[in-house]
C-alpha cells in the first residue's frame, strides 16, 4: 500500500479465502484505489454498518456510496459470514495503521 498526500495511490492484496472474503476484498480494492483518506474512512464505516445491520438494511445513501459492495447486504444476515466480508477491510485498517495513517485520524474524522 502506498499513501501519498492523503490518498491511497496503490493498494494490492494476495491471499486465499472463501468466496465472500475474496469478493469483498476485490470490491474494496476497486473502491479505495485512488481514493482520499476521508473517502476510505467513510467507505469503511459504511461497510461496517452494513455488515452489522443483521439484515435490517441500511439507508439507500449508504448502499449508493458502497456501489458494488452493497451486494453484501444479504451477508449481514449470517453472523458466521460477516467476518469473511470484513476481513479485507480490517486488513486495510491495519495496513494504514502500520503505515502511520490510522483512518480515525484521517482529516474530517
Amino acid at each position: 500500500m502506498r499513501v501519498i498526500d492523503g490518498r491511497v495511490e496503490a493498494i494490492g492484496w494476495e491471499g486465499d479465502g472463501c468466496s465472500i472474503s475474496q469478493a469483498s476484498i476485490s470490491i474494496m480494492h476497486d473502491l479505495v484505489a485512488g481514493a482520499d483518506l476521508d473517502t476510505v474512512a467513510r467507505l469503511e464505516a459504511d461497510f461496517d454498518s452494513l455488515m452489522h445491520s443483521r439484515g435490517r438494511g441500511v439507508d439507500d445513501s449508504v448502499l449508493n456510496e458502497l456501489e458494488d459492495a452493497a451486494a453484501f447486504e444479504g451477508v449481514s444476515k449470517y453472523p458466521n459470514r460477516i467476518k469473511c466480508a470484513l476481513l479485507g477491510w480490517i486488513a486495510l485498517k491495519d495496513a494504514l495503521l502500520k503505515a502511520g495513517v490510522p483512518l480515525d485520524a484521517a482529516p474530517g474524522n
